[in-house]
């Protein structure tokens, strides 16, 4: 198969789908900033070490930083959705990644200091990772029916990695969880979000246009969107808990990298989307996984801890 009759050329509603996809990945980067201020406010008040547990996090409802920033990123998961709807999952995901460059420059603009060379570094192979690993699935991988086995399984691995994670936050109760974990963890469930987003939707066209007919086997949606839900929940657990550890470029390199290289990666290791892909590719998505994955490591060791306000001295002290 050649690589010119492997690309798939999208329609002209498909491609409304990136230009969404953009503005969305501008809100998330915006938004980022403002919940990483208002976290590391309400985590650090009173605290040597950033913390944030279940009276940090009702304060943040009071913290119109995290609120506005709230809403911006809730913003951000609509046109995601309307993006998805539109587009093909392994076009729409990697255009994220343009919210980490966009965080970084606000970021270093907000700070009042330049980007220093490894910190662009790292960036440079967290984009180019996820752009090579979702430029050789674009030409390389074709979009296949999903059956219920398929999404059986998708569903299974999730709560897998939401038990495996479950016990992984009660043995480290009361304890400093790693920043890079949050940060990981994070990007792992939101890309089970948004490959079950996509299967919903999808679901739900078909059966808007069978006259609202269910099959037996629509439980399994059912049982999807619960998934959606609780991985929602917990991603944005450790969303918060990560920016309260560290700045947002190392939160959205997370959620812009991770996130999509779990997406494909479920895609073409269960649902059969890579089923005729040439050696080559395979080895391309190893090698570009690999350095993706390695910007964000990188990115979560140069990005320091954000600095607790220092108190004023009480007077007569």
């Amino acid at each position: 198969m050649s690589m010119s009759a492997a690309v798939t050329s999208l329609t002209p509603l498909q491609e409304l789908g990136i230009p969404v996809a953009l503005v969305g990945a501008v809100f998330l980067a915006i938004g980022a900033e403002f919940q990483q201020h208002g976290v590391a406010k309400v985590a650090s008040a009173g605290s040597e070490r950033p913390k944030l547990g279940l009276g940090q996090v009702l304060a943040l409802a009071r913290r119109p930083s995290w609120l506005l920033g709230t809403v911006m990123l809730g913003l951000a998961i609509v046109l995601q959705l309307v993006s998805l709807s539109l587009a093909p999952l392994t076009v729409v995901q990697p255009l994220g990644a343009v919210a980490l460059v966009i965080t970084a420059l606000v970021t270093a603009r907000m700070t009042k200091q330049r980007l220093k060379a490894p910190a662009i570094r790292a960036i440079a192979l967290c984009v180019g990772g996820v752009g090579l690993f979702v430029t050789i699935a674009a030409m390389t991988t074709t979009s296949r029916p999903i059956t219920t086995t398929q999404l059986l399984i998708v569903v299974v691995i999730l709560g897998v990695v939401l038990a495996a994670l479950g016990v992984v936050l009660l043995l480290r109760r009361g304890k400093h969880v790693p920043r890079l974990f949050t940060v990981v963890a994070a990007g792992v469930l939101f890309g089970f979000v948004a490959t079950l987003a996509k299967v919903l939707i999808t679901r739900v066209e078909t059966i808007v246009q069978s006259g609202m007919r269910f099959s037996p086997g629509e439980w399994l949606t059912l049982v999807c969107f619960a998934g959606l839900i609780v991985a929602a929940l917990l991603g944005s657990y450790f969303v918060q808990t990560a920016y309260s550890t560290g700045s947002p470029e190392v939160v959205v390199a997370g959620l812009t990298v991770i996130d999509p290289l779990v997406g494909v990666t479920i895609g073409i290791a269960v649902l059969g989307e890579a089923a005729s892909t040439p050696w080559w590719a395979d080895a391309g998505f190893v090698i570009a996984g690999v350095l993706a994955v390695l910007g964000v490591v990188r990115l979560s060791r140069l990005q320091p801890p954000p600095v607790p306000p220092r108190r004023r001295p009480a007077p007569g002290a």
